[in-house]
């Protein structure tokens, strides 16, 4: 039993870390009801249409997926979604505020497109305001915990998304990036002291920096 109770544990602590918007999920089974209900035809090529959805929700999740690995993989101890250990910038935080919303969008429109449903356009739009009410309260929280960071976050990274250029030139910067350890070397061989009186060839670089590169 003492296994079974561990198990139920683990398993109820990643639920809790399924990032579910309630906004998408209620209009994603709205939708599927009402398109059940009262359909409505939609005209042109079925089997496109259904690929075109396909890709869509294969974009949302993997959207969704990354950001939350990203989130794990900047954690240091426990993780737990709802409360962020840090403030986390890269991956799909550099080009988005709420990459995770945006994902649940696309997952809501590419299951409306695959199936044809034409609810969608009610369903995807009440649940992106619901959402973007929760943005606004989850920005709040943050610029309260980490004060100047977030608001600089804020000022350099839309809330949803940007444009192409932005997010063309985003990832081009984002590739140029020095390294953690690049960045510690540099900065320790700026700070570190050098005795101009040592004899030649004695010198050394901080050995901070030194282990931060190995």
């Amino acid at each position: 039993m003492g296994g079974v109770r561990r198990a139920a544990r683990v398993l109820k602590h990643e639920a809790a870390n399924i990032p579910l918007p309630p906004g998408q999920v209620a209009g994603l089974v709205l939708d599927v009801v009402l398109d059940h209900l009262r359909p409505v035809p939609v005209s042109g090529d079925r089997v496109r249409r259904r690929a075109a959805g396909l890709a869509l929700a294969l974009a949302g999740a993997g959207l969704t997926g990354w950001a939350v690995s990203e989130r794990r993989r900047e954690t240091a101890g426990s993780f737990a979604l709802g409360h962020p250990e840090g403030l986390v910038t890269s991956g799909p935080y550099a080009v988005s505020r709420h990459p995770m919303y945006l994902g649940w969008w696309l997952i809501h429109a590419g299951v409306a497109v695959n199936r044809g449903s034409v609810w969608a356009l009610v369903t995807l739009p009440a649940g992106m305001a619901v959402e973007h009410l929760g943005a606004l309260w989850e920005e709040a929280m943050l610029r309260n915990r980490f004060g100047q960071p977030y608001a600089d976050y804020e000022r350099d990274v839309p809330r949803y998304i940007g444009s192409p250029a932005r997010l063309m030139r985003t990832s081009f910067q984002m590739a140029r990036r020095p390294t953690p350890a690049a960045t510690a070397i540099d900065v320790g061989n700026r700070r570190e002291p050098v005795d101009e009186n040592a004899p030649k060839g004695t010198h050394t670089s901080n050995p901070a920096a030194k282990n931060a590169a190995t």
